[in-house]
């Protein structure tokens, strides 16, 4: 088949050679000239704009953007959509709320053009293995684009698929990934209480290569592990800093606008926002107060140890509280 693709960032760019190796006529736009550059040495074609990659496809157009949540994408269709045709076809694959893919999905039918919402799966890894895609639209829109789908998922029967109508796409993506953040923490946190066990002398890569065989926690993340800490055994040189997309904020969100309990993912979210902490501001405000009502030792910047005389509060005409805290 033949479409255009704007947006070739890691995922993107990927996605676009697995389908010029099926041999799928790809015209390609993206503002970082390397990227698309990376490409077109494959076979892709270039466009030098937006309006020069329309005007590239033939009615019926297939365009699929690959690009950031938020103004980008909405931007980015909106110009396409004052360039397309009745009856083309765009396609947004990025991490987006499915909230955004509502509305486009209300604005384009309006003019004729026909929206399906993907959601995205398998990171940089998807170019060998495939991409799993969570569709969101109508059931004859994607069969008419089925040998695409076929070329970037892992097997053309296995991994994609319509998951219900528009903005379900989206939608099943943050719940995948809200599942992904609740995963990611867990085996965070089990591997860190390894390391506070020296006299078993573990050998945390080791124990994740055991456990991807007949473990009821194996899995292509236990992989990861295994080859992060072959690699890395203490970790030396990373930040304990872990962002987020956005996609685990909408999942703990529609929790609340749903009433669903979600504790796991929320601590999960909650930690990363932690992560980023040079100075945990918090932290110190509790170790000064368990001090004033207290009595217990706070830490000096340098890690020693000090002891700070108990404060005595001046609504309290008595004595120093005690504490067990």
């Amino acid at each position: 088949m033949k479409l255009g693709f704007i947006g070739l960032g890691r995922m993107g760019g990927n996605m676009v050679q697995r389908l010029l190796r099926a041999r799928h006529e790809v015209v390609v736009y993206d503002l970082d000239s390397s990227a698309v550059k990376a490409v077109v040495s494959r076979g892709a074609k270039e466009a030098k704009s937006i309006d020069d990659l329309v005007a590239s496809l033939v009615p019926t157009r297939i365009i699929w953007v690959m690009l950031p949540a938020g103004a980008p994408t909405f931007e980015t269709l909106k110009r396409l959509s004052e360039k397309v045709e009745k009856g083309d076809i765009l396609i947004d694959g990025g991490n987006c709320n499915y909230k955004d893919a509502l509305h486009h999905a209300a604005s384009l039918k309006g003019k004729g053009i026909r929206f399906l919402d993907i959601g995205t799966s398998n990171g940089i890894y998807g170019n060998k293995e495939g991409y799993g895609m969570m569709i969101g639209g109508d059931q004859e829109t994607i069969e008419e684009l089925r040998p695409i789908f076929e070329t970037l998922a892992p097997a053309p029967d296995r991994g994609w698929g319509r998951v219900g109508p528009h903005g379900a796409g989206h939608y099943v993506k943050t719940v995948h990934n809200g599942i992904e953040y609740g995963i990611l923490q867990a085996m965070a946190e089990g591997f860190e209480l390894m390391q506070h066990r020296p006299e078993f002398d573990l050998d945390p890569a080791r124990i994740a290569v055991i456990w991807q065989q007949g473990s009821v926690i194996r899995s292509w993340l236990l992989e990861l592990i295994g080859q992060v800490l072959a690699e890395n055994p203490t970790l030396s040189g990373i930040s304990p800093y872990v962002e987020d997309n956005g996609t685990g904020r909408w999942a703990v969100e529609e929790g609340l606008n749903t009433n669903t309990a979600m504790p796991v993912t929320a601590l999960a979210l909650q930690w990363r926002y932690r992560s980023r902490s040079q100075e945990p501001y918090g932290d110190k405000l509790l170790a000064v107060l368990r001090n004033k009502f207290g009595g217990h030792q706070v830490k000096a910047e340098d890690g020693v140890g000090k002891s700070v005389a108990a404060g005595r509060s001046k609504n309290r005409d008595s004595q120093v509280v005690e504490s067990v805290d």
